[in-house]
């Protein structure tokens, strides 16, 4: 946690921040970046889900019963598209069994506001541990109008998990949901007038997808 935003909890491994560094660099390439983004999708997720419960189970070695343990709730991703797909991948490669919903966001470039177009969660969403992902938390109104949509779709345990994150969008993220953990690899400094993330990494969706 940081002493500014309760609810922010800033992953500093090194290999998170060495991957960052090579995701801020504007010579690195689409295929690079995308793979760097699952990468760090998937090192993220691996902190993010260390208080997940678990319960025991019985399980049979090659030598004698033993008990183990195993997570028995269903987890769901939900990337805000579609920079959020970008993250799903390396997530899904740690969490095979893991379904994934999608909520379609796009930021209105006048005003800054979020229009959504587009929703599809799983029916069961309130029995999930949820994960709702996006590279950016620049202003924070398409992650607070996402967890907006999970909640009144019945989700409850619900994580918000952002590569980079700006003051503002960790600030209005808070307010409106102030039990929603936020986990980002880094807190950058401020947005730009036209609400990029200083010093950030780009606009991360034209970067994994090659359209810039």
């Amino acid at each position: 946690m940081t002493a500014k935003f309760a609810t922010l909890r800033l992953l500093d491994h090194p290999l998170i921040r060495q991957k960052l560094y090579y995701l801020r660099d504007r010579a690195t390439g689409s295929p690079k970046f995308r793979m760097l983004v699952n990468e760090l999708a998937a090192l993220m997720v691996y902190e993010a889900t260390r208080d997940l419960p678990l319960e025991e189970h019985p399980v049979a070695t090659p030598l004698e019963e033993t008990t183990g343990h195993i997570m028995t709730r269903p987890v769901t991703l939900i990337p805000i598209l579609r920079a959020g797909l970008g993250m799903c991948e390396g997530i899904l490669n740690l969490i095979p069994r893991a379904r994934v919903g999608h909520i379609g966001l796009y930021r209105d470039h006048e005003t800054f506001q979020p229009v959504r177009y587009y929703q599809k969660f799983p029916a069961d969403i309130a029995d999930s541990e949820i994960f709702v992902i996006d590279p950016m938390l620049a202003t924070g109104g398409s992650a607070a109008a996402a967890v907006d949509e999970v909640k009144r779709a019945g989700g409850e345990s619900i994580r918000f998990i952002c590569l980079v994150a700006a003051p503002e969008g960790v600030r209005r993220l808070s307010e409106a949901h102030p039990d929603i953990p936020i986990y980002a690899a880094a807190l950058d400094r401020e947005l730009d007038e036209n609400a990029y993330i200083l010093p950030g990494l780009g606009d991360a969706g034209d970067r994994i997808y090659g359209t810039q």
